[in-house]
């Protein structure tokens, strides 16, 4: 390989390691290092970045029997065709794959990615719902207020009486966070309820009717006879979201109570159960769409069929490759993306973008052929041949008759193969012949 820059011989060299679940692709060269990191754990067999590779060098495996269990990677690549053009990287829903580059680049712009987002806005209490939600533990609730043994410690033999209004407690969980004598039962999240709990229980022997809980409480659903002693804190703290473990499912914003969370959805598009082949899944004993759902979308309905919540699609299609019945459809319309720079290959990238929506690739040619114009016939022409004199004819055998045995000669061919002198080889020759024909 060459660099146009200085015109000098550039190696480049591939390899690759295997570290647990992680694949370690690298492209090494005398100015530059590219370490291609694939987590096949984190990998649902979407095919997304099957479809987006310019060069076919990645393969979809065999979804139907992975998604069952079996324990092998979801996309294999064949490394010599691979190019470390990052695409697979800046367009994996699940951030399966990631990229370090370092060294001597020619160019270094920004390459276009998802532009989505998941935050939390003014509305935000914060509460401990959503992560509590959460089915990928993406979010953390971080409390910067004292809990009730810091406030007003617990003080023995004190009487009184507290009741939860279950009309108002959204169960929030602050309360628990705040005082020991709160206790949380927690329930089985489903995609038509992903409330985390469902009942809040107070161990008396532990409250001191201190009345710092009614106070707490943003929902008014606490009430205590009793002695007050201190002050109850302001609620303050923050939910951090882990952007690599998040999918963008939207449990966190279902969940929320004060409308605090705004998800914006890399993908938009609709997600369709096909009526006929629906009698065909075997809901209980399949499963496979369960297990690669990143959105945790799929139930079974009250009458033993499949069904979703389509609110929380991500429209990533890895159910579409699970399934051996062909039981549902995804369609894509938009793909929020961030701007494509104005370089040398950003029409692949527009390209690659395009065929997440329409399905279509326009694949680089790669062959190194070149197509020529097929050349339209020619006229035919009669050619005579021309006239044999039998005379030289028979001259020109017994001439060749003569030269053959010496030709036969090793010794003579051997001359010929080495002499640099021709007359001199041609005066040895004569001389060879005349002492084979005698």
């Amino acid at each position: 390989m060459t660099d146009d820059r200085d015109e000098t011989s550039m190696s480049l060299e591939k390899e690759m390691d295997v570290d647990g679940t992680h694949f370690i692709y690298r492209q090494i060269s005398d100015r530059s290092r590219k370490v291609l990191d694939y987590d096949y754990k984190r990998c649902i067999g979407c095919g997304i970045c099957v479809g987006l590779c310019p060069t076919k060098a990645l393969e979809l495996g065999p979804m139907k029997e992975i998604s069952m269990g079996l324990d092998v990677p979801p996309v294999t690549m064949d490394l010599d065709k691979c190019t470390f053009c990052s695409m697979c990287v800046q367009f994996c829903p699940m951030h399966a794959y990631s990229m370090a580059e370092e060294g001597d680049f020619p160019l270094q712009e920004r390459f276009p990615q998802y532009d989505d987002f998941v935050r939390t806005n003014d509305k935000c209490l914060p509460c401990a719902l959503c992560e509590a939600a959460c089915p990928e533990d993406a979010i953390v609730l971080e409390l910067d207020m004292p809990t009730k043994a810091e406030v007003s410690p617990f003080k023995e033999g004190m009487e009184g009486q507290i009741e939860i209004d279950t009309e108002k407690c959204n169960f929030c969980g602050l309360c628990a966070r705040f005082c020991d004598a709160f206790l949380l039962i927690e329930r089985e999240k489903t995609p038509t309820d992903v409330r985390p709990f469902e009942q809040l229980l107070v161990d008396e022997d532990k409250c001191d009717y201190c009345t710092l809980c009614q106070d707490l409480c943003p929902e008014d659903a606490i009430r205590v006879v009793g002695e007050k002693r201190g002050e109850a804190p302001p609620v303050a703290g923050r939910v951090l979201i882990d952007d690599m473990k998040c999918t963008r499912c939207t449990w966190c914003q279902i969940v929320c109570p004060y409308d605090a969370m705004d998800i914006k959805k890399p993908i938009e598009g609709k997600i369709t159960l096909i009526a006929p082949n629906v009698s065909k899944c075997d809901p209980q004993g399949c499963h496979g769409c369960f297990n690669v759902c990143p959105s945790h979308l799929w139930y079974v309905s009250k009458d033993g069929k499949i069904a979703i919540q389509e609110d929380m699609c991500t429209y990533c299609g890895a159910c579409v490759n699970a399934c051996p019945k062909d039981v549902m459809r995804v369609d894509r319309h938009v793909i929020h993306h961030t701007e494509i720079p104005d370089s040398p290959w950003a029409n692949q990238w527009k390209d690659a973008i395009d065929s997440m929506v329409t399905g279509k690739r326009n694949l680089p040619d790669v062959s190194r052929t070149l197509e020529v114009e097929p050349e339209p016939p020619r006229e035919h022409v009669e050619v005579e041949p021309p006239s044999i004199d039998g005379n030289l004819l028979a001259l020109a055998r017994a001439r060749l008759e003569k030269v053959t045995p010496a030709l036969s000669s090793t010794s003579i061919r051997r001359m010929l193969e080495r002499s640099e002198d021709v007359e001199p080889l041609r005066a040895r020759i004569r001389e060879q012949i005349l002492k084979k024909g005698q």
